[in-house]
């Protein structure tokens, strides 16, 4: 049972690769996720995160099967 985890834009730099497969037992949250994905790194501030296409906060409850997609924060001028 497992979630497929994405990232985007300069995030998927920063962490060295564009996607993980994280597996899970029963439901978790998405920070959960990310830590599970990237133990070695916190969780950037201000990071957006989608559950299969739509925005969620880090509080989420994902489950096996979903996908989890991380986006850095969004700047404009």
């Amino acid at each position: 049972m497992s979630v497929k985890v994405r990232y985007f834009a300069s995030l998927k730099d920063s962490v060295g690769r564009t996607e993980d497969l994280v597996e899970v037992n029963g439901i978790v949250t998405v920070a959960e996720i990310w830590a599970m994905a990237n133990a070695n790194r916190p969780m950037p501030d201000n990071i957006l995160a989608a559950v299969n296409m739509e925005y969620v906060d880090i509080a989420h409850s994902v489950q096996s099967g979903d996908e989890v997609a991380f986006f850095p924060p969004v700047t404009g001028g």
